[in-house]
């Protein structure tokens, strides 16, 4: 672990220059009291390092040295070749440039470790994007790559769901995310954490001022926020169901979302009983996706909505009928 360590520690001041050694033990977990131990080790082992103390000080190499150890273990180089779905490098403008980097880490790897590289990469394939996904919107991200980049604040419009009016926000973006094959823009509005699909944005311009980011917030901390915040919100209302055991496996996957419990599967009963979440009455049409194969058992109100909701579709048909069945 101590090597490991080392090595870490060249390869981060070699790419950061100065870094002061509180922030070295916070990255590696270890005291600061053992970064310096292990700065004195490097020294000994030839590596020109020092530390200078003091409130603009830290641990840096000597200006102008480099190594060009790649220091990868086998099980390192693997996970580098593990990739995400194409898509997502090609959104971004970087399918070419991933090529070419790839073909740089194979050049810069250890002899011993090419072969198991180079056979994960062919082996392996990561595709985020969810089955029968649609075509879906093209999202042009180019825009909103820029203000990320440039850290400037942004004017969008955009449309939310299930609205026909387009509203104008000014945000300060933190980055872009690609969640299961759908792009988010992480933002503040306000001041507060905001979420935006790309692929609802109708326009995006960059201002002229600076980003106004929260102190001490980065991209990853403000994501799991919004992201806990979407998986944790408060449903409107609760409904059992029961579904017929050979419909069971559709049911999960089409209604996971939703879906808040199902009871152990006994292998025995013919029919399966579930508690879904919606966040509102209406939505609990949903469901009529299934026809009659899934019964709604309760409460009382969401029954009713599925009712009128059937009603609805057998007038729209029955009108349209010219025979008037």
């Amino acid at each position: 672990m101590k090597s490991g360590r080392l090595l870490s520690i060249l390869l981060l001041l070699q790419t950061r220059g100065r870094v002061p050694a509180p922030e070295l033990a916070e990255r590696l977990e270890v005291s600061v009291r053992t970064i310096y131990r292990d700065v004195e080790a490097l020294s000994a082992a030839g590596v020109p390092v020092y530390a200078e103390r003091g409130r603009h000080g830290g641990i840096e190499l000597l200006a102008g040295f480099r190594t060009d150890v790649t220091g990868l273990t086998t099980d390192e180089s693997r996970a580098l070749f593990i990739l995400a779905a194409q898509g997502a490098h090609a959104a971004l403008g970087l399918d070419a440039a991933l090529g070419s980097a790839l073909r740089k880490v194979m050049a810069a790897l250890p002899a011993p470790h090419r072969p198991a590289a180079e056979v994960t990469s062919r082996r392996i394939l990561v595709d985020a994007t969810r089955w029968k996904s649609g075509p879906g919107q093209a999202v042009d991200l180019e825009v909103l790559q820029d203000a990320v980049f440039c850290d400037r604040r942004l004017r969008l419009r955009y449309r939310h769901s299930g609205e026909r009016q387009r509203r104008t926000y000014t945000v300060d973006p933190y980055g872009l995310v690609a969640k299961a094959g759908v792009w988010y823009l992480v933002a503040d509005r306000g001041g507060r954490p905001r979420l935006f699909r790309v692929d609802r944005v109708e326009a995006a311009r960059p201002l002229d001022e600076p980003v106004r980011r929260r102190a001490g917030a980065e991209l990853a901390d403000v994501w799991e926020v919004l992201r806990r915040q979407v998986e944790e919100r408060e449903g409107g209302i609760e409904v059992t169901v029961r579904v017929p055991r050979d419909l069971l496996d559709m049911f999960r996957r089409m209604a996971a979302a939703q879906l808040t419990a199902l009871p152990d599967d006994d292998g025995e009963s013919e029919w399966v009983t579930a508690r879904l979440t919606y966040p509102v009455l209406r939505a609990v049409r949903q469901l009529l996706a299934f026809s009659d194969r899934v019964e709604l058992l309760d409460p009382p109100e969401a029954r009713a909505e599925l009712l009128a909701a059937a009603r609805s579709v057998t007038a729209l048909y029955r009108d349209a009928d010219p025979a008037g069945g």
